[in-house]
């Protein structure tokens, strides 16, 4: 019997709306009844997220794998809060199902800040070396009974033959738009890359839109749904995704990184990509993710064939 976790089918999710938020809050938290309700642009794709007034959001996880990080948020996020140099969610309170909503929700302070994207962030570098930084000391936050990786996170912190048959249906599916001999050699190099199976705790989805950034600073980090203890390989994906060549240099010098540890993050990113290259190709809809994807694999491919050509040289 294989030792590989089971992804299953993909979540089955249900909307949530303003006026079922104002119902939720008035039940369970009257002392913030009176507080407005307006949802949050581009709240991302686990959680549906709206405004509570002007200093606190509401979350309401959109299917019932998503809400399994309720608990975990609320248990862990004050403990890495003390730990971590940027601002991260405070949970406020948890709320219960109701008025024809089914999982627990939270609601959390409210940080500000914009997304990051390349033309928000003023120096890519320092930006690379304070997202580095903020990694350096969440893994140095004790795991002793933190959250093993599972279905709660997707099975991030563990092996990326979790995976294995998502890249190959995702080359099926775009057939000769990608490069499959050079993917599936990148991909055998991340799988063959061992970790030395000491836990440190991991974010699990750094990526744009859970970077906040003001003024061209990163100045807080949200989302950690899909956090827990293992390998932290996967919070390097974002090396590829959006760091530029400097910045990742400088990303990986800061936290010491090795080659096996590297070659993992570069197979976490060549995953993530390949899975949204083969989502997006064929909807007009998702014309600008679609292109965006095929950028960070060509920055996966030329990164890869810069470190071939280092190592292979006399």
């Amino acid at each position: 019997m294989s030792d590989i976790p089971d992804l299953g089918p993909p979540p089955q999710r249900i909307a949530a709306d303003v006026e079922q938020v104002r119902r939720l809050v008035a039940a369970q938290f009257p002392q913030w009844a009176d507080l407005p309700v307006e949802p949050v642009a581009n709240s991302g794709w686990d959680n549906w997220t709206f405004h509570l007034g002007p200093e606190m959001s509401v979350r309401l996880p959109s299917a019932a794998e998503y809400a399994l990080a309720v608990d975990k948020e609320h248990r862990w996020l004050p403990t890495l809060a003390t730990r971590s140099p940027l601002p991260v969610p405070t949970p406020l309170a948890k709320g219960e199902p109701g008025a024809g909503y089914p999982y627990p929700w939270s609601i959390y302070q409210w940080l500000d800040g914009a997304p990051a994207r390349p033309d928000r962030i003023a120096d890519p570098v320092r930006f690379a070396l304070d997202l580095a930084e903020f990694l350096a000391a969440l893994q140095g936050v004790e795991t002793a009974g933190g959250p093993q990786p599972g279905v709660h996170n997707w099975f991030r912190g563990g092996t990326l033959r979790t995976y294995d048959m998502t890249v190959e249906c995702a080359l099926a599916e775009l057939a000769d738009r990608v490069d499959a001999e050079l993917v599936r050699e990148i991909w055998a190099s991340a799988l063959g890359a061992r970790w030395d199976g000491v836990d440190r705790w991991f974010h699990g989805d750094i990526a744009a839109g859970n970077l906040l950034v003001a003024d061209g600073q990163l100045v807080a980090v949200i989302d950690f749904g899909t956090c827990g203890v293992g390998d932290p390989a996967c919070d390097l994906t974002i090396a590829w995704t959006l760091l530029t060549a400097d910045g990742r240099q400088a990303f990986r010098e800061r936290l010491s990184v090795d080659d096996a540890t590297w070659a993992r993050g570069r197979g976490w990113a060549l995953w993530k990509t390949l899975a949204t290259c083969s989502n997006t190709f064929e909807d007009p809809e998702y014309a600008e993710e679609h292109a965006s994807a095929q950028r960070v694999l060509g920055e996966i491919f030329s990164e890869y064939a810069a470190g071939t050509a280092t190592t292979s040289s006399p």
